[in-house]
C-alpha cells in the first residue's frame, strides 16, 4: 500500500476539484487522495465520485453532513488515515494555492530528511505569496510573527496549511483535544507537535492565491486565531 495520502477538505470547490486531484496524482503513482467534503451545494462530492471510476483504489471520499470547519475536516481525515497504513499524511488546499509539485519535496523532507513534520512555508525565505492584496500579505505575515512571539515556536509560517506529517506525530497528538476549527487549527497542530519535541522543518514554497471559487476566510476565523493563541499558550503553561 502506498505510504502517502493527501487530505483535501472541500466546500464548493467544483471549479477546482478535478484539476487538483489529477495534478496531485500526476506527481507519483504512490500517492492516494482523500477528499473530505462538507456536503457542498455545488455537488463537488458528485464530481469526486465520478473521478473515482478513473482512479480506483487511489481516490477516496468522505462526505460530512454540513460545513463544520477546516479543523474538524482535517481531524476526520487524520482519523481515517490512521486507521489505514499510511506513513505520511498531508494537508492541502483544493484551490491550487498549494502547488502539487511540492508534495514530493515535503515528503522527502520527512522520509529522508529527518523531519517529523514538514511545512510548506511562505515566509521562511522572505515573502513568497502571489496574487494577494498587500493588506492580506501583511496580515498573514505579521500574524505568524505574533504567533512566534506568543508561543515561542521557531516557525516563520505558523498559519501555513500545506503540511506533511509523519504518522507518529498524529498518533502522539490527542486529536480529540484539538480545540480550533478555523485557521487557528493550523497553529494549534504545530504547537502540539512543538511542545512534544517533534522535529519541524519549513520548506520554502510559493503560495498562489486562488483564481477560481471563493475564499473561506472570515473575520470570525481571524479573531479565533488572534485570541486563541494566547489561550493555547496559557493552558500549556499551566499543564507543566
Amino acid at each position: 500500500m502506498p505510504e502517502i495520502v493527501v487530505i483535501i477538505p472541500t466546500y464548493n470547490e467544483i471549479e477546482n476539484i478535478e484539476a487538483i486531484i489529477k495534478a496531485v496524482f500526476s506527481q507519483s503513482d504512490d500517492i492516494h487522495v482523500l477528499i473530505v467534503d462538507d456536503n457542498s451545494p455545488d455537488l463537488t462530492a458528485l464530481k469526486v465520485k465520478e473521478l473515482q471510476k478513473d482512479f480506483k483504489d487511489r481516490l477516496f471520499l468522505e462526505i460530512r453532513k454540513e460545513k463544520s470547519g477546516l479543523g474538524t475536516a482535517y481531524i476526520s481525515g487524520f482519523k481515517w488515515a490512521l486507521k489505514r497504513e499510511y506513513q505520511y499524511i498531508f494537508e492541502m488546499d483544493a484551490d491550487f494555492s498549494h502547488n502539487p509539485k511540492d508534495v514530493l519535496r515535503l515528503y522527502e523532507t520527512c522520509q529522508s530528511g529527518g523531519a517529523d513534520m514538514a511545512i510548506g512555508s511562505r515566509y521562511v525565505t522572505g515573502v513568497n505569496v502571489v496574487n494577494w492584496p498587500m493588506a492580506r500579505v501583511l496580515m498573514s505575515y505579521f500574524a505568524s510573527k505574533y504567533v512566534r512571539f506568543i508561543t515561542g515556536m521557531k516557525i516563520h509560517d505558523a498559519t501555513a496549511g500545506y503540511v506533511c506529517y509523519k504518522r507518529n506525530v498524529l498518533e502522539t497528538i490527542n486529536l480529540d483535544t484539538i480545540k480550533f476549527i478555523g485557521y487557528a487549527f493550523q497553529i494549534e497542530m504545530k504547537f502540539k507537535a512543538y511542545i512534544k519535541n517533534f522535529k519541524i522543518v519549513e520548506v520554502p514554497v510559493v503560495f498562489t492565491d486562488r483564481t477560481k471559487g471563493e475564499s473561506k476566510l472570515s473575520s470570525g476565523i481571524i479573531s479565533e486565531a488572534i485570541f486563541g493563541v494566547i489561550s493555547m499558550k496559557l493552558k500549556s503553561l499551566f499543564k507543566k
